[in-house]
This record gives C-alpha cells, sequence and structure tokens, in this order.
C-alpha cells in the first residue's frame, strides 16, 4: 500500500503536532506541581513590619542663657581635646 506525499505530510503533521501538544502538557502540569511544592514546603519569609522612627517634639521654648553658655562651653572643650 502506497502513501501519496500528501497523506505521509499530513501523518508527520499531526504526530509532530500531538508530540509537542502532549509536550506542553506534561510541561505545565509539573510547573503547577512545582509551584504547588515551592508554596506549600518552602514558604516566602514574612515581610518585617516598617516602623517609622519617632521624631523627638521640638522644643518652642526659649533655652535659658546660662544653659546655653554652658553648653556652648563644653562643646568648645571637646573641640579644643579633639584638635590635639
Amino acid at each position: 500500500m502506497q502513501q501519496t506525499i500528501m497523506e505521509q505530510g499530513f501523518d508527520l503533521m499531526i504526530f509532530g503536532m500531538g508530540a509537542v501538544f502532549v509536550f506542553l502538557t506534561l510541561l505545565v502540569f509539573l510547573t503547577r506541581t512545582m509551584s504547588w511544592f515551592v508554596n506549600r514546603y518552602i514558604p516566602e519569609p514574612e515581610q518585617p513590619i516598617p516602623v517609622e522612627p519617632v521624631k523627638p517634639a521640638a522644643s518652642t521654648a526659649p533655652v535659658d542663657p546660662k544653659v546655653l553658655t554652658v553648653i556652648q562651653e563644653a562643646i568648645h572643650q571637646h573641640r579644643a581635646k579633639q584638635a590635639r
């Protein structure tokens, strides 16, 4: 029994398309199975909740001149000590 070239081409096309369909179906199945496995047994680590830093309240009260003088002198002494 002799097949024509068209029949052979059709058979080859059906075989090729069937092989691709089976391969892609298997690929989708394995990918979904792998995703399920990873999500089930290797969960993502929980993300820490970002904490906003506490901003100190700005003081609107004026600084006592004596305290200001003491602070300035302390800064001056510190810088003089660091310069050595």
